[in-house]
C-alpha cells in the first residue's frame, strides 16, 4: 500500500483518528488550563516582589517565592511531573488535571519573572501618578501599570505558550493520552512509526504556526492602540 492508503486504513478503516482526537483534545486542555494557573501565579509573584521593599511581611513572603522560582525552575519538568502524579497527587483519578496543574506550577516559575521585567519596563512615575489620581497601589497596578506591561511582555508570554505546548507531549510518561502518546500507542498497535508520528509532528507545527500568527496580529493590534 502506498502513504495515502495506509494512512486510510489506519485512521479510517482502524477507527485510531478517535485516539488522535482525543490526545489533541487532552494536549489542548492541559495546555490552556496551565498557562492559565501560570499568569495567575507569575502575575501574584511579580506583584508581591514590587510591593515587597515597602513591607516587611512582602520581603518574608519574596523569600519564598524565590525559593519557589529556585526550586521549580531547577527541577526538569518530567521529574516534576512524575513527583506531582505518583507522590503529591497520588490518590488523584484525573491525571489530565494532575498534569495541567504541574505545567501550570511549572510555567508559573518563568512567567513570573516575565511579568515582573514588565511591571519593571513602566515608568515608575505611573505608580505616583495613579496614587495622586486617589487610586489605591493595587488599584494603580490593575488599572495603569498592568495594560502597560502587559506590552512588553505579549512577545515574551507568546513564547511561553509554544514552549508550553511542547512540554506537554511528556504528558506520556504518567500513561495519561496526550497528542504524542496517542501517537506512540497508534505505533504500537500498527506497527507502523512513520504516519502517527509524522501525524503528530504536523500538527504541533500546525499549531505552533497558527500560535504564532495570532500572536503577531495581537501584538500589532496593541502597537496601533499605543500609537493612537
Amino acid at each position: 500500500m502506498n502513504f495515502f492508503e495506509q494512512f486510510y486504513d489506519i485512521f479510517i478503516v482502524r477507527k485510531y483518528y478517535n485516539l488522535m482526537l482525543e490526545g489533541f483534545k487532552n494536549t489542548v486542555i492541559i495546555t490552556l488550563i496551565a498557562l492559565a494557573i501560570g499568569v495567575v501565579i507569575g502575575t501574584v509573584i511579580a506583584i508581591i516582589k514590587y510591593f515587597s521593599d515597602s513591607n516587611r511581611v512582602l520581603k518574608v513572603i519574596s523569600k519564598i517565592c524565590d525559593i519557589y522560582v529556585t526550586v521549580v525552575r531547577g527541577i526538569p519538568v518530567v521529574v516534576l511531573l512524575l513527583i506531582f502524579f505518583f507522590v503529591v497527587f497520588a490518590k488523584s483519578n484525573n491525571g489530565i488535571m494532575v498534569a495541567a496543574i504541574t505545567f501550570g506550577i511549572n510555567s508559573g516559575a518563568y512567567m513570573a519573572e516575565l511579568i515582573r521585567s514588565g511591571i519593571n519596563a513602566v515608568d515608575a512615575g505611573q505608580m505616583e501618578a495613579g496614587r495622586s489620581l486617589g487610586l489605591s497601589k493595587l488599584q494603580t497596578m490593575r488599572k495603569i501599570i498592568l495594560p502597560q506591561a502587559v506590552r512588553y511582555i505579549l512577545p515574551a508570554i507568546g513564547n511561553e505558550l509554544i514552549a508550553l505546548l511542547k512540554e506537554t507531549s511528556v504528558t506520556g510518561y504518567v500513561a495519561e493520552i496526550d497528542l504524542t502518546r496517542a501517537g506512540n500507542l497508534v505505533r504500537n498497535n500498527t506497527f507502523n512509526a512513520v504516519i502517527p508520528l509524522m501525524l503528530v509532528a504536523v500538527v504541533y507545527l500546525v499549531l505552533v504556526i497558527l500560535l504564532s500568527q495570532i500572536l503577531k496580529v495581537v501584538e500589532r493590534r496593541l502597537s496601533n492602540d499605543k500609537r493612537r
